[in-house]
């Protein structure tokens, strides 16, 4: 364990976040940057003179448990999260669980692109940001719980509003197949996580389809590039699809775009300008 280099780690991970970051009040009379030290212990559910002997170079060597909660209330990525296991002079173990913490420049990224659609998906195919065009062309992900954003659960356990599986999609069959073996993998990074583990149990025992394809086996997946939504009000919108991986939190944004000059380019320009709102509910 080095004390010192884990004092000053802890110290200026410390320093970088304000307190708006993890939801309290700024105040006035902050004389230090970032938060205090009573405040992270208090997210990291230890006592603050313990956080603040780690602080100082004089504290025991930590727990798994007492990393994992400086982890969570210092808001570390994997690679930093590895790094103070070990200072703390504890090999890291596999990450808690996928992370649904969306950097700021990818929110502003999707939002900076007017004339495509574009999420964010988590490892385990969870909706974690979205624009506006996305909810058009998609649903409102933003008038559903999180535990409803998530397109795996979608596609094998529907709901199917109007006959339509996964928003009518094309190659629901091959993006069903493909997420599984997605899915597959993520299992084998996060095997303790409950919510991992809870969702694979729940699509086995929801979908025949599913505990099909999950017997196989398969962690490999060709990635789709094109798909046609078939939409209630515009009718079908066929994109390119275009997939950036976020290594370090283990997301990617997903983000469709039409063709210039296409009939599915003048309906995303549509939904652009018509939103979420039905043009085809009574009056």
């Amino acid at each position: 364990m080095d004390r010192r280099q884990l004092a000053d780690f802890l110290r200026t991970r410390r320093e970088r976040i304000t307190p708006a970051d993890v939801g309290l009040p700024a105040g006035h009379r902050r004389r230090t940057p970032g938060l205090r030290r009573e405040e992270v212990a208090q997210l990291a559910f230890i006592s603050t003179e313990y956080y603040t002997r780690l602080e100082q170079a004089r504290g025991p060597r930590p727990s798994r448990e007492v990393l994992a909660g400086l982890t969570r209330a210092l808001r570390l990525s994997d690679v930093e999260r590895d790094h103070l296991h070990h200072l703390a002079g504890a090999p890291p173990g596999p990450p808690p669980g996928p992370s649904r913490e969306v950097r700021p420049s990818l929110l502003a990224l999707l939002h900076r692109l007017p004339q495509a659609a574009a999420i964010v998906l988590s490892a385990t195919y969870e909706v974690l940001a979205w624009n506006d065009l996305a909810a058009a062309l998609m649903e409102d992900f933003s008038a559903l719980p999180p535990r409803d954003r998530n397109l795996v659960r979608r596609a094998f356990l529907g709901p199917r509003p109007d006959g339509r599986r996964l928003y009518g999609v094309s190659d629901v069959d091959d993006f069903s197949a493909s997420a599984v073996r997605n899915l597959r993998a993520t299992a084998g990074r996060y095997p303790d996580d409950p919510e991992v583990t809870g969702l694979i149990r729940e699509l086995l025992d929801g979908s025949e389809e599913f505990a099909r394809l999950w017997a196989a086996h398969d962690v490999c997946a060709a990635p789709a590039l094109c798909r046609t939504f078939r939409h209630p009000v515009v009718g079908p919108v066929s994109v390119n699809c275009d997939v950036l991986d976020i290594s370090d939190r283990d997301q990617q944004v997903v983000i469709y775009t039409a063709d210039p000059g296409t009939p599915s380019e003048n309906a995303l320009r549509l939904l652009s300008v018509v939103g979420t709102q039905r043009m085809d509910a009574p009056l």
